[in-house]
C-alpha cells in the first residue's frame, strides 16, 4: 500500500507531505462476529483537519476523517475512489479495508488550540461514516466531541449509525456551549433495497429512531434523504412512504439529494447494477452520460416532489441562524412549527 500517498486532503491527492508514513501503520484483524473479514490498519496521523478543495460542491471548508474506508459497504458510496490513493481495491476492499487514525483526539485538541485555528465549522461524517461498525471498539468520536467542545467550536455530524446514541450525554453538553448540527441519512425505507445496496448499515427504521430520540432530548435533527436512486427508489409511492417516515421520527428538516456516481463508485455501482437489475444498465448511461451526476431536470423533479411532501407533512426547513441547542434545564422545548414553503437546504 502507498501511505505516502495519503496527504492532507482526504477528498484528492496533492504534493503536500503524507498525514503518514509505512513505519506508523500496525495491522490488526480481530476475530469477533462483527468484525469477521475486516482488517483494521492503524495509523498515527500527523494532520487531522483536513480543508475541503475549492471546486468542491460540499457547503463546508473543513472537516475530520478519523476513518478511511467504509464497513456499511453502501454500493454507491462516492468515497470509494480514496481507497485507490494506497493502492486499496475500491470495491470489496473498501468495504473491509479499515484505515483508523488512532490518535484523532489528541491531534484534533492540538490543532483546535493552534493560533492559526479560527474556530471554523468542522463537519464530520461526509467522507465515510464516523459511526460505521469500527467506531464500536475504538471510541474516537468521544475524544473528538471533547476536543471540539472544551473550545466551544460548532461542528455537524452526518451519519447512518445508531452509535451516536451512545454519545448522546456528549452531544448534549455541547450544544449547550456551541451549535451543533446533526443529519441522519436514509434515503428510502424500502427493506429490499436497503438490504441490497447498503448491507453494512443499521435498518432505516433504527436510523428513524435515532432521530427520534435526539429530539426527545432537544437536538434538532435533520434527514438527508439520499440517495435518492433512480428508477429503483423514485417511484413516488416510495418517495411518499419515507417522506411520511421522516415526519413521523420528528426530524426538522429533509434534504433530497439523488444518486451521483463518481469514479470508483461508478464502477463498482455499475457492476452491482448488471448483475440485480440488468434492464436497468442501459436506462443507467442514458441518465448519467453527461457524468457523474443526474441531469438537471431530474434533480430538480425529485427536490420538487419531496419538498411538497414535506409540505404535506409538516417538514419545514432548518431556520438559518437558529443553533440547534437544546433547552436549559427547566426551560421548555420551542413548538415545532411547520414550514409554508420548503426549500433547497445545504447538505448539513
Amino acid at each position: 500500500m502507498r501511505w505516502e500517498n495519503l496527504t492532507d486532503s482526504d477528498h484528492a491527492r496533492a504534493a503536500d507531505p503524507a498525514l503518514f508514513g509505512a513505519d506508523a501503520v500496525t495491522t490488526r484483524t480481530f476475530d469477533m462476529p462483527e468484525f469477521r473479514g475486516i482488517t483494521f490498519h492503524e495509523v498515527r496521523a500527523r494532520s487531522i483537519l483536513n480543508r475541503v478543495p475549492g471546486a468542491s460542491r460540499m457547503p463546508f471548508e473543513w472537516t475530520v476523517n478519523p476513518y478511511r474506508g467504509c464497513t456499511h459497504a453502501c454500493v454507491y458510496c462516492f468515497a470509494r475512489k480514496t481507497h485507490s490513493y494506497l493502492d486499496l481495491d475500491t470495491g470489496l476492499g473498501f468495504d473491509s479495508q479499515i484505515v483508523v487514525k488512532v490518535n484523532a483526539p489528541e491531534l484534533l485538541r492540538r490543532q483546535l488550540a493552534s493560533r492559526r485555528w479560527q474556530g471554523e465549522h468542522v463537519a464530520m461524517g461526509t467522507n465515510v461514516d464516523c459511526y460505521q461498525r469500527a467506531e464500536g471498539r475504538y471510541r474516537l468520536m468521544p475524544g473528538i466531541i471533547e476536543a471540539l467542545t472544551e473550545r466551544a467550536n460548532p461542528f455537524s455530524i452526518l451519519t447512518k449509525g445508531t452509535l451516536i446514541l451512545r454519545d448522546l450525554d456528549l452531544l448534549t453538553r455541547a450544544a449547550r456551549v456551541t451549535d451543533v448540527g446533526i443529519s441522519v441519512s436514509v434515503g428510502f425505507t424500502d427493506a429490499e433495497l436497503w438490504r441490497t445496496v447498503e448491507p453494512g448499515t443499521p435498518a432505516p427504521e433504527r436510523r428513524l429512531e435515532v432521530v427520534r430520540t435526539l429530539g426527545e432530548h432537544g437536538i434538532g435533527c435533520g434527514v438527508l434523504m439520499a440517495p435518492v436512486i433512480p428508477f429503483l427508489g423514485d417511484e413516488p409511492a416510495q418517495l411518499r412512504a419515507t417522506v411520511r417516515a421522516i415526519a413521523a421520527a420528528g426530524a426538522t428538516s429533509v434534504t433530497p439529494l439523488v444518486l451521483h456516481l463518481r469514479p470508483g463508485a461508478r464502477e463498482w455501482f455499475m457492476a452491482w447494477l448488471g448483475q440485480h437489475h440488468p434492464h436497468l444498465v442501459r436506462r443507467y448511461e442514458r441518465l448519467y452520460a453527461e457524468g457523474a451526476y443526474a441531469p438537471k431536470w431530474y434533480q430538480r423533479r425529485i427536490t420538487r416532489q419531496v419538498h411538497d411532501l414535506a409540505r404535506e407533512y409538516g417538514i419545514g426547513p432548518t431556520r438559518a441562524g437558529t443553533p440547534r441547542r437544546p433547552p436549559e434545564a427547566g426551560q421548555p422545548k420551542p413548538a415545532r412549527t411547520a414550514a409554508t414553503e420548503p426549500v433547497q437546504l445545504s447538505l448539513l
